[in-house]
Order: C-alpha cells, then structure tokens, then sequence
C-alpha cells in the first residue's frame, strides 16, 4: 500500500507527535508498505534520522500565516513563496513561534479548518495538487485532527480515503480564545464526516474525542504510540545521589511546577539524603520566563545545585539522560492523550510516577512500570516519590514489569500492526 503520512514540523524542537509519526513510517516500509512522510509548516526535528528527508516541507507556515492575515497576497508569484519556504527561512519564523497573539493563533487554526472556504486555500490547494500529481497515495495519513480541512476535497477530487491520528488537539483547542475556539470545534465536527478512519493513542482518548467530534464509537481505532525499544539502555544510576526525573516541554502544561515545588517540599524533609533533580525536554524562547522563575524559586529554596537542567538534548543525549535516573515523573496539569515520554522511561529501565488521569493509567496498567498520585498536588507527589525512593525492592519491580510492558504493548512494531489494520479497515469502507 502506498500510504502519505502529513507530519507539521517545529522547525526548532522535539515534539512527541514528530517522533511518533517517524518511527511509524520506517515501521510501516519494514511491513513492506510503500510510505512516505511530507512535513508540513516548518522543518521537522526528530530524534532519528528523519524516514523521507527527501521531501521538502509542502506547504510553508510564512506563507499560510501571510495569505491568513492579507488574503491578495495570494496573488504573489509562486517563486516568492517557494522563497519563503526555504529551510533557514522557516527555522528562523519558528523562533518567533511564541510571539503570535492569541487572536492570530485563533484564525490560523480555524482558517486551516475552514479548507476551501478559508484566506488559507490557494496554500492548501497546491498540497492537493502535489499529492494527486506526485505523491499518488492509496491513502492519505494526517498526523493530528487540525488538518481536516483537507479532508472534504481529498475525498471528492482524489478519490481515496483519510485516516486521522488524534493527538491531544482538544487542550490546544479550548485554550483559543472566542469566537475561533467553538467556530474550530465545529469545523472539526463537520470535517469528521470525510475521515474513513480515526486513529487515537489510548482508550481514554477515543472515547473523549467520540464525543467531541461526534462520531461512533466503531469509526476509531485505537493505536498506541510505540518505539525501538531496543535503543534504550537500562539505567544504572548511582545508589548515593538518587535522581529524580523529568523529560518533556519545560511548561506549566507539562506539571514542571508541580514537580519543582514537590522537589522542594521532598528535599525539605530531609528523609531522602542527596536527592537532585534532572531536567530535560524542549525549551522554545517563548518558555524563557517561565524556566527562570522556577530557577528563581530553587536558588531562593537552597537547592539551585541540586537540579540540573538539559533542554533541547540529542537523542544520543536524551538516552544518557536517562541512564542517570532513579525514578521520573512528568505530572502533567490536564489528561494527556498519551505520553510518549513515559514509555521512553519505562524502556530505560526508570519508574514512573504520574497523576491518575488522562491516559496514564491505562499506561501503567498495561505495562506496570509505575504508580500513581492525586493530580496537582505537590505534597502528595513528594510523598509517593519518597516512598518509591526509599523503597530499592518496589523499585526494582516497576522497572522489570516497565521493561517488558513496553517490549509487549509499546513497541514501534506493534504501533505499525495496528496502524495497518485501521488503514485497511478505512480502505475496505471507504465509498468515494
């Protein structure tokens, strides 16, 4: 099957969706499929070699964000476009990325949604052309649901069916501000009617996102994120410094103040000696202030020495990141769709301790690599890290049962089986 997999790019970071999308493809070609993955907006940042890097990014964020606001500029010649879409053009716009409004973070989104009804269409309208001329897919794959505007004309003049990854889009969308954010949503549920096929990370996401969109329940199919396990060594850290830590965007989002103040509050009490914490994830300009007032907050505690902080790592970087670690947690402020962070934990060999909601149950259920704790609550998480801390059996336990719950359910070839069968599902009911 020749498959198009549609990835945004960030141009300047790691995202859980650009790994993901990556490890799927060379998952799929080694199931002998034909697939490719065109990156969209920006330059991708993955933490591998990139599966298609042959393909330039199709259509360029400058472009979109300019015909957006000033609609005539449409008109420009095509090479002042494919000059706005160079490589070091998009890199340097994605530096920038934090300074857009709230107002214009709102119409890019809905004038996506819109497709051809929106100032964004003579762009999008080229991406469809490409596909149709050059790509010549059996089916196209879209990497998150904001790009659904596509999905109506893909069905009408390509004739072949969509499958849409759902990636946590409903936290994006309902921090828009009004009128783009119900204006979004419902152009998301007028899309939904040209999808062949959903595809969520977790159980607890299709059936949210069943609603939201409001589509049946057998119109979604759930597939894990997974990854190589293989390349993750077993972390081995030192028994006299233990390590806490924490890998994803360094954002309140994320729950990184929750686990400075929990740090705080553990290493206050004296009962786990030695205690540090480790930083790691991306960090874009626009997360600046946020990270030195957190800095600001260890230095004034006393405890500045004792955490350390690795933004925008390597992959060889993020695997000796995690080597160090004791235990991790990520406890995010709202319920995650997934978490590829955690899984990339628990194939290291580190236990996880995450706030019960979200998906990250149905995680630690399925590979039992970690525990839980009361989302947004600083004390309650220091207490579960201190009892897992002094606790080297418990420990022990989680990481063994981690290792081979993501061996089992998580790896980047079962992601690509199951993928596969919602493909051929979509194309079995697909009615041109």
């Amino acid at each position: 099957m020749r498959i198009l997999h549609l990835t945004p790019g960030t141009g300047t970071f790691h995202c859980g969706s650009c790994l993901r999308d990556n490890a799927l493809i060379k998952a799929l070609r080694s199931r002998g499929h034909d697939a490719l993955m065109a990156p969209l907006y920006l330059p991708l940042v993955t933490d591998r070699e990139a599966a298609s890097p042959e393909i330039p990014v199709q259509v360029g964020g400058i472009s979109l964000y300019l015909v957006q606001k000033f609609p005539f500029l449409r008109f420009l010649p095509r090479f002042v476009h494919g000059w706005l879409k160079k490589p070091e053009r998009l890199r340097s716009a994605a530096r920038h990325m934090g300074m857009t409004s709230a107002r214009d973070l709102g119409e890019m989104t809905l004038g996506a949604l819109q497709g051809e009804s929106g100032n964004q269409w003579s762009e999008w309208r080229l991406l469809i052309d490409w596909i149709k001329n050059e790509a010549k897919p059996d089916v196209v794959s879209l990497s998150n649901s904001l790009l659904m505007g596509l999905c109506p004309t893909i069905q009408r003049d390509l004739g072949i069916p969509v499958v849409v990854s759902l990636q946590g889009e409903d936290s994006f969308l309902d921090t828009l501000v009004d009128p783009y954010r119900e204006q979004s949503w419902a152009a998301m549920r007028e899309n939904a009617q040209f999808v062949s096929r959903f595809v969520a990370p977790s159980r607890f996401y299709a059936e949210l996102m069943q609603e939201k969109l409001g589509v049946r329940a057998d119109q979604i199919s759930v597939v894990y994120n997974g990854l190589d396990a293989t390349s993750f060594s077993t972390a081995d850290p030192d028994p006299n410094w233990p390590v806490i830590g924490y890998f994803a965007r360094m954002i309140h989002g994320k729950g990184l103040t929750t686990l400075v103040d929990a740090f705080i509050e553990l290493a206050n009490r004296g009962t786990v000696t030695r205690v540090k914490l480790k930083i790691g994830g991306a960090k874009t300009p626009v997360d600046e202030k946020y990270v030195r007032g957190l800095q600001d907050k260890l230095k004034k505690a006393g405890y500045a020495q004792r955490v350390e902080w690795h933004p925008n790592v390597s992959f060889s970087d993020k695997l000796k990141f995690f080597r160090n670690l004791t235990v991790m947690s990520v406890p995010a402020t709202y319920g995650e769709a997934f978490g590829l962070y955690i899984v990339e934990a628990m194939a290291s060999g580190v236990p996880v301790v995450q706030p019960e909601h979200g998906a990250f149950p149905e995680l630690i259920q399925l590979t039992g690599g970690g525990v839980l704790c009361p989302p947004d609550d600083p004390v309650a998480l220091a207490n579960v890290l201190e009892k897992l801390l002094l606790d080297d059996h418990e420990r022990e336990q989680l990481t063994n049962r981690g290792m081979a719950g993501v061996r089992t359910e998580f790896s980047a070839v079962k992601m690509a089986e199951r993928f596969e069968a919602a493909l051929i599902s979509a194309r079995e009911s697909f009615i041109p």
